[in-house]
């Protein structure tokens, strides 16, 4: 296989198959916030069929789309390599496992859930949902090269993982400051 990314030319040559196949199995194995990294790895570096930088549109398209990250970012990753077919066949592939997963473990949770056991376990699962989460962060950093995202991603995690502040102002407060920001950086660039 080789390491460059799949062209938009040869995107179409990624069967139906390989991509329901790899959103299961991200779908299956990927809890909370590391969908994103999983998804990164099957698409990006293992299979190369998106390259960082389109990797990094599609996060933040899923991330700004209304519904769940996850699901956007198969339906944009489905729609780039196989069309509204993909889409719908990445999405079905996304939501089926964790669909049966939620509706087995509500129900072991409602027979188990009191039992120092469960707690644990959810335990575990949170700490490998936020190593996962910060594996990505350090991945698009790497990739990221302007200190101006940078910066506005660091004041996004300040702002509402540290100091709890809502989401929804933070965002509206940073959206702008960031356009404005890359506006006047790209400027002085051309300048």
């Amino acid at each position: 296989m080789s390491s460059e990314p799949v062209s938009s030319k040869h995107k179409h040559d990624v069967s139906l198959l390989d991509l329901m196949g790899v959103s299961f199995r991200v779908g299956l194995t990927s809890f909370g916030g590391s969908t994103a990294a999983w998804i990164h790895r099957e698409i990006v570096e293992k299979r190369h069929w998106l390259s960082d930088e389109e990797f990094m549109t599609a996060l933040t398209l899923a991330q700004v789309l209304p519904g769940a990250n996850p699901v956007n970012l198969s339906i944009y990753v489905g729609s780039q390599l196989r069309g509204g077919l993909g889409a719908a066949v990445a999405a079905i592939g996304m939501i089926g496992p964790a669909f049966a997963v939620i509706l087995t473990l509500g129900f072991l949770y409602a027979q188990f859930g009191d039992t120092p056991v469960a707690h644990a376990v959810l335990a575990g699962l949170a700490a490998v949902g936020v190593g996962m989460t910060l594996t990505i962060g350090v991945k698009l950093a790497r990739i990221v090269r302007k200190p101006v995202p940078v910066l506005i991603a660091a004041a996004m995690f300040v702002t509402v993982g540290v100091l709890h502040w809502p989401m929804i102002p933070v965002v509206l407060a940073l959206t702008p400051l960031s356009i404005a920001l890359d506006w006047f950086a790209t400027r002085r660039a051309a300048a």
